[in-house]
């Protein structure tokens, strides 16, 4: 069985978050949505449930934080490509996301961009050159 990750995220309308996760290219999952929650698959192994706040609060006693005041963590997609990193990039901000709050990085053999969501989740898109995992960066890139 493929291991796989479900990251859970609380969003305050759920209904104009599933529209941005579908416009950005993820798929609704009928069998693990509801009223409460809606569970946007990314690919067999990455899946992102969105979580009403009140449905969130029954699995935590800790505070929901404010994603545009705080940051938690960095989400990170990888992709194919820098130009797919550009494209899904210019899917987000169509989709009503803010763009580029954490600083673009280019590296020649990585490349990333990232993207905050309507609830100011943020997500990083990378590329890395499949030659620098094989054999690392060139010394020019670590220096």
């Amino acid at each position: 069985m493929t291991k796989t990750i479900f990251v859970n995220l609380p969003v305050g309308d759920l209904a104009a978050s599933m529209a941005f996760y579908e416009a950005i290219g993820f798929t609704n999952e009928p069998q693990f949505t509801n009223d409460m929650a809606a569970g946007m698959f990314w690919s067999d192994a990455i899946r992102v449930m969105l979580l009403t706040h009140d449905f969130w609060k029954g699995f935590t006693p800790k505070a929901i934080p404010d994603a545009r005041a705080s940051a938690q963590v960095l989400l990170c997609l990888s992709c194919d490509s820098r130009a797919e990193v550009d494209a899904m990039l210019a899917g987000a901000l169509a989709a009503g996301a803010t763009g580029d709050p954490c600083p673009v990085q280019d590296m020649g053999f990585m490349y990333g961009r990232s993207f905050e969501d309507p609830d100011g989740h943020i997500w990083e898109l990378a590329w890395i050159d499949p030659c620098a995992t094989e054999h690392g960066p060139h010394a020019e890139a670590t220096a």
